[in-house]
């Protein structure tokens, strides 16, 4: 993968997004300090100082839209916990895509496509990760948190994960564009934090409760209800 380094950027996803036709396939586009970040659901995603991770990959697998398009952000989401293994910690998914260390948020993912002329331009795979951070910092942010810096006890170097993360990715994504989500799938339940559990799940139009029984082949949840009925969702956060 190439780099594009930004000093200083609104949002490296908007970036990306407003330059998709001049930015090559397979390029990652980090910043020093992002002023605008946005999460799913269009929370904000707090700068928490130059040595974190503000970043955001631009693929273009294909001029027309895919269904296992929307499991890149799960497959990121397992890369990133494979990355953080390495770090000596045990990483937990909250579906569909946040990464929690006991129960703190260390990560989270927005994927966004760009069409255009009726065919699909890019995709645009951004995150952000709390790699180094103080905890007078992470305090300040509206959810409980942490980062890498502090469960390992000393400072992270962000181009070597960032390289680290990359080659990861690139080992899996043209497999994965062959299989979908079933490439990965065992690998992610391995790691699901939210399995057997009771969990709340916010929807673009309400919010839902029941029992986390499992994940399809496709990535969905599948939930129970209190009356036992089985709902299967495609889209949604567990809070």
């Amino acid at each position: 993968m190439d780099f594009i380094h930004l000093e200083e950027i609104d949002s490296t996803n908007k970036y990306a997004k407003e330059n998709i036709t001049q930015i090559p396939d397979g390029t990652v586009v980090y910043a020093d300090k992002q002023t605008a970040g946005r999460g799913r659901l269009n929370r904000k995603w707090d700068y928490t100082g130059c040595d974190n991770i503000y970043a955001s990959i631009v693929l273009k697998p294909s001029k027309r839209y895919k269904d296992c398009y929307s499991n890149l952000t799960q497959l990121l989401c397992l890369v990133l916990c494979q990355t953080f293994e390495e770090y000596g910690i045990t990483p937990k998914i909250k579906w569909p895509n946040d990464i929690q260390i006991n129960k703190k948020k260390i990560s989270g993912i927005l994927a966004e496509a760009v069409m255009g002329e009726g065919e699909l331009k890019g995709i645009v795979l951004g995150f952000g990760i709390n790699l180094n951070t103080t905890q007078d910092i992470l305090d300040k942010i509206n959810q409980p948190a942490t980062s890498l810096n502090i469960e390992i006890g000393k400072t992270v170097d962000k181009k070597e994960f960032l390289n680290k993360l990359t080659e990861k990715f690139c080992l899996l994504y043209n497999k994965f564009l062959e299989d979908g989500f079933l490439l990965i799938k065992d690998d992610y339940i391995r790691r699901a934090g939210f399995l057997k559990q009771e969990v709340t799940v916010r929807l673009p139009d309400k919010d839902t409760c029941g029992i986390a029984e499992g994940v399809t082949d496709t990535g969905a949840l599948i939930l129970k209800d209190k009356n036992n009925k089985e709902q299967i969702l495609l889209i949604g956060d567990i809070l």
